[in-house]
C-alpha cells in the first residue's frame, strides 16, 4: 500500500482532508484517529503533526506527504516538494519597529525571533548577513517588547496584529508558503501508485479552477468565439437543429467566467451555461 501522512490537526488538516476525499480517497470520521486503511485505493493514511510529516517521510518509512512548504524547508528533511497544492498559503516577513531597519541589509549583528528558525538561518547566510536567530514557539510580536529581540520573523497576512503591537514589516518577503506534497530526496517518483495519486489531485486541483462552459452561436461567429474560449486541447464544436447555428463546449477558468460570457453575448452566442467540473484527468 501506499503510505501517506496527512495534517492532523491546524489550518492545514481541514483542506487536506477536504482535497483528498474529492479525490476518492477515503478519510477519518474522528479527530482521534491517527491511522487509516483506504483499501479500494491501496492507500494507508497517518494523521501527524505538520511539523514531523517532512521527517517522517524523509526516513522513507513514509512514502509521500502533505504539509506546508515553510515547514519542509524549515525542518531541514531530505525532502523535497514534488506538487503544490494551492491551499494554507502563506507569506513570511521581517518585522521591527519603526526607525529599525529598512531590509534584511541592516540586519547584521541583530538578534531575530521566529518560529521557523530553519527558513530564517537560511534566508539570512543565503544574503550574506551576520545576524543571531532566537526559536520560539508562538507569540513572537512580544519579543521585542520584551527585550528578546530586535526583529522578529512571522507569517504575514493582514498585518493587524503586528501593527496593534507598534511593528511595521520590512523589506522583501522571505518566502511564499502553501501545502505542497513532499516525496523523500531522490525517490522514484516515476512509481506508478505514487503517479496516480498525484494525478488526482490534479485532477482535483483542475477541477476547481475550470468551469465547464457551453453555448449556442452562428456558424459564421464561430471562430472568433473559439478565440475566446479556446479549451484545452479545443472546444467541442456540434451542430443544431436550426441550420446555421452550432453548439460549443469549452473549459474556461473559474474566474474569468463573467467576463468570457459577457464577450460571448457581445458577438452573438446565446445559451450560455457554467457546469461545475467535480473531477477530471487531463
Amino acid at each position: 500500500m501506499l503510505r501517506i501522512a496527512v495534517p492532523n490537526k491546524g489550518s492545514l488538516s481541514g483542506p487536506a482532508a477536504d482535497m483528498l476525499h474529492e479525490a476518492g480517497y477515503q478519510q477519518r470520521r474522528e479527530s482521534k484517529e491517527l491511522r487509516i486503511v483506504d483499501p479500494e485505493n491501496e492507500v494507508e493514511f497517518f494523521y501527524l503533526r505538520p511539523r514531523d510529516i517532512a521527517i517522517y517521510v524523509s526516513s522513507g518509512r513514509l512514502d509521500i506527504g502533505i504539509t506546508g512548504r515553510d515547514l519542509l524547508i524549515d525542518s531541514g528533511a531530505n525532502a523535497e516538494e514534488i506538487l503544490p497544492l494551492g491551499f494554507a498559503r502563506s507569506t513570511f516577513h521581517y518585522a521591527t519597529k519603526p526607525g529599525t531597519a529598512k531590509g534584511v541589509e541592516d540586519l547584521g549583528g541583530m538578534t531575530v525571533a521566529t518560529s521557523y528558525e530553519g527558513i530564517v538561518a537560511k534566508h539570512l547566510a543565503d544574503s550574506g548577513i551576520d545576524a543571531a536567530v532566537v526559536h520560539l514557539d508562538g507569540a513572537v510580536e512580544t519579543a521585542i517588547e520584551l527585550g528578546v529581540a530586535e526583529v522578529i520573523a512571522d507569517v504575514v497576512e493582514t498585518g493587524t496584529s503586528l501593527r496593534n503591537a507598534g511593528l511595521e514589516v520590512i523589506g522583501e518577503p522571505i518566502m511564499k508558503s502553501e501545502a505542497v506534497v513532499v516525496r523523500r530526496t531522490g525517490a522514484d517518483t516515476e512509481d506508478p501508485k505514487v503517479q496516480q495519486f498525484l494525478r488526482r489531485l490534479q485532477g482535483v486541483l483542475v477541477a476547481r479552477t475550470y468551469v465547464m462552459m457551453d453555448y449556442d452561436i452562428r456558424a459564421e461567429h464561430l471562430e472568433a468565439a473559439v478565440a475566446i474560449t479556446p479549451g484545452l486541447e479545443g472546444p467541442t464544436v456540434s451542430p443544431l437543429h436550426n441550420e446555421g447555428w452550432v453548439a460549443v463546449r469549452a473549459m474556461v477558468p473559474t474566474k474569468e467566467a463573467q467576463r468570457i460570457m459577457d464577450e460571448l453575448y457581445a458577438i452573438g452566442a446565446r445559451a450560455i451555461l457554467t457546469t461545475a467540473i467535480h473531477a477530471c484527468r487531463l
